[in-house]
């Protein structure tokens, strides 16, 4: 874009005031954010705030209207009235929503969605000119508040946090309460934004201490930086592997994952060897926290010889918390796959869907002796797999630890 940042220490007058606006506008409507299109522009982001939403009058300060610039041009986050011409124009025409939005080069789903709210509320027929007043009259932010606006159930709702009552929980009675009132029917996040915004005056501040958590801000999590370590010991992400671990070639890699059982109160642990598939059950008898599954590691790997215990992956699991106390015992580099990645641990997600034949769904996994998984992991590891050639995981991993003359 073709435009300077202003010189602070240069009073330039009104002629270039226009000129930042018309492009602060131009950024805004390409669907850069309001304080990115500040920082272009070279302008405080509160004073972007009030070019894009005006300013309500406020004591001896004056009120003023958004900022509008006659035309604009180049692609447009928004639809414009041209292009609400255009789509009336087409759909007398007959042509289908799907044609209209590739005419304009838009997604379907916007025409879609564009027809289905702006057109007449009686007649059902879309006019343009009615549709894009329509569309500038939701536009302006911020928009009053449904709580503020109703304190009917401002009250229910400050009745009920009173009553230490969650916002999902208040949510559910409003609509069992009031079903066929929609203006009584809020989402749990209005409330929550209700408290958090205090611009607002919709509820009491000190209703905060009615929340589990108790806070009176949210805790930011959007920046990287500010997010909270998972774990104590820092992860090792599957990117730094060994190339011999991605590949096959070498045996002793690890996958490893937990097998859930009914409400998530009891669990089977899985170890699989990348270049055998040969399956190792974790006995978690008392439970599946950090401490247990760190225990049933320690104990099934010492039962291998040294050079089938190169590396150890699972996923971001609570359950390896204690993944740096297990690699002092053992000496084996855990790596962490990425989160929503479970192709990157692609074995020990097969052999869990195999071992579903054996513990179902929703049942108590707590109820197996050492001996039955044993007895479940045999049988698994004498199965003729295609990956091998038909050999079994036994069979191939037999060969790994007879000794070479």
């Amino acid at each position: 874009m073709d435009f300077e940042v202003r010189d602070r220490s240069i009073n330039r007058g009104g002629r270039r005031l226009v000129e930042e606006r018309r492009v602060y506008l131009q950024l805004v409507q390409q669907g850069v954010s309001n304080r990115e299109a500040c920082r272009i522009v070279g302008i405080n982001y509160r004073t972007g705030k009030r070019w894009r939403n005006g300013r309500a009058p406020s004591g001896t300060t004056t009120g003023a209207p958004p900022i509008k610039v006659a035309s604009l041009t180049g692609p447009c986050r928004y639809l414009r009235e041209d292009d609400r011409i255009h789509i009336a124009d087409r759909l007398r025409e007959g042509a289908s929503l799907r044609q209209i939005a590739a005419e304009l080069g838009r997604s379907p789903s916007t025409v879609s969605r564009e027809v289905r709210r702006n057109r007449h509320p009686t007649g059902g027929q879309y006019r343009p000119h009615a549709a894009q007043a329509r569309a500038d009259t939701r536009r302006p932010r911020p928009k009053p508040g449904k709580i503020r606006q109703c304190p009917e159930l401002r009250d229910f709702i400050q009745h009920h946090l009173d009553l230490r009552w969650s916002p999902e929980q208040i949510c559910q009675a409003l609509r069992t309460r009031f079903p066929d009132r929609p203006e009584m029917h809020v989402v749990h996040e209005t409330i929550y934004q209700a408290l958090y915004l205090q611009g607002r005056g919709e509820l009491r501040r000190e209703l905060t201490q009615a929340l589990r958590t108790g806070r009176a801000r949210r805790r930011p999590r959007r920046q990287t930086q500010q997010r909270t370590p998972r774990f104590a010991t820092p992860m090792v992400m599957i990117s730094e592997r060994p190339a011999e671990a991605a590949d096959r070639a070498v045996p002793g890699h690890w996958e490893g994952d937990l097998v859930i059982g009914k409400d998530s109160a009891s669990a089977i642990g899985t170890l699989v060897e990348r270049a055998t598939r040969y399956v190792m059950l974790l006995h978690l008898p008392h439970g599946r926290t950090a401490e247990h599954v760190r225990d049933a590691l320690v104990e099934t790997v010492q039962s291998l010889p040294t050079h089938l215990t190169r590396s150890l992956t699972w996923d971001q699991g609570a359950e390896m918390a204690s993944h740096g106390a297990f690699t002092l015992a053992t000496g084996i580099p855990v790596y962490f796959c990425d989160p929503a990645s479970p192709w990157q641990r692609g074995s020990n997600e097969n052999t869990n869907g195999l071992l579903r034949q054996y513990f179902p769904k929703g049942t108590d996994l707590s109820v197996h002796t050492r001996e039955n998984l044993d007895a479940v992991a045999a049988e698994l590891n004498s199965r003729p797999r295609k990956t091998l050639g038909w050999e079994t995981p036994a069979e191939r991993l037999a060969k790994l630890l007879t000794p070479v003359n």
